[in-house]
């Protein structure tokens, strides 16, 4: 079989967050004959250019992962998609993902122009059972396809509810050069990998020609009024179970002070600027999740 050609971006110059070659969520042009390997991800974009289906129901809209898990079979986890915009490269332009994003689930400020968004879902481990407690950090461009790379327009992080439902208030993004339609998120479940992906909008031109869309983040969007709201159901690559509560008396982590990087089982103290607090539950610490930034994760002594 004959590789088919790489897949050249469209009629607009690359955007800020387009990727190099080898980057990440990419697929390498480089190569001829057995060097080349046609990934999944090629295939269904490319059966996504022929007009082919992604995987559907018999209502026509994209299958999701509550609906999968009815079949007692392992969920595949939501597939990992980073387009360059972790901080780890301060030097490059574009619209970076920032810490400290606040603690809000409506993006929406009195005013903002766009077309109202709301987008709901669930969260599942791998065995099909719901995650309370993931952290979802959010983050769009607006209706101009701009990003607030000074404050926190269009950005906010959420903690999934007993249930693992989590629902977010936004508008529209705004489309620019090299991009499909899509919003950024970072997801993790207490004390696991953060999951680094975005969300894609079904029916979009530029679906097929975005080098980093992936059909298997498509949302599920409807028109609802003047709006539209969309589903989607992420995987992580975790077993789901019960969280374990604080354990009594707490326990101490080695320095006592708070540090980025460092696992916290719940009930650990910690001091950080001056005052006191105990993990609620456990995670990895990252900046932007300082005490007392993420009240879902510390509480104040």
């Amino acid at each position: 079989m004959t590789p088919s050609a790489p897949d050249t971006p469209g009629p607009d110059a690359p955007g800020p967050d387009a990727p190099g070659p080898g980057a990440p969520g990419t697929d390498s042009g480089a190569g001829t004959g057995a060097d080349r390997r046609i990934s999944r991800k090629s295939l269904l974009r490319a059966a996504v250019a022929a007009g082919a289906a992604v995987p559907l129901l018999a209502t026509g809209t994209v299958a999701l992962a509550r609906d999968a898990g009815t079949r007692a079979r392992p969920l595949t986890p939501t597939p990992f998609c980073d387009d360059g915009d972790d901080p780890t490269i301060p030097q490059m332009e574009g619209p970076y993902f920032k810490p400290n994003s606040p603690l809000r689930g409506n993006l929406v400020t009195p005013g903002t122009p766009g077309t109202p968004l709301t987008v709901g879902g669930y969260v599942f481990g791998r065995n099909c059972v719901p995650l309370a407690g993931v952290l979802l950090d959010f983050w769009q461009a607006d209706d101009a396809g701009a990003y607030d790379n000074v404050g926190y327009a269009f950005r906010g992080h959420q903690f999934t509810d007993a249930s693992g439902a989590f629902t977010l208030r936004t508008i529209v993004p705004g489309l620019y050069p090299g991009r499909t339609r899509h919003i950024h998120v970072k997801a993790q479940a207490p004390g696991e990998p953060v999951l680094t992906t975005q969300l894609y909008f079904p029916g979009e031109p530029r679906n097929s020609t975005d080098t980093i869309f992936d059909p298997a983040l498509l949302m599920n969007v409807r028109s609802v009024g003047g709006g539209k709201e969309a589903t989607f159901d992420f995987v992580l690559d975790v077993d789901g179970g019960p969280t374990d509560p604080p354990t009594d008396p707490p326990t101490d982590p080695p320095s006592g002070s708070w540090a980025p990087g460092r696992p916290y089982a719940a009930g650990d103290r910690v001091t950080h600027g001056g005052a006191a607090y105990r993990c609620l539950q456990a995670h990895t610490s990252m900046t932007g999740w300082e005490p007392p930034r993420v009240p879902a994760l510390w509480r104040r002594e």
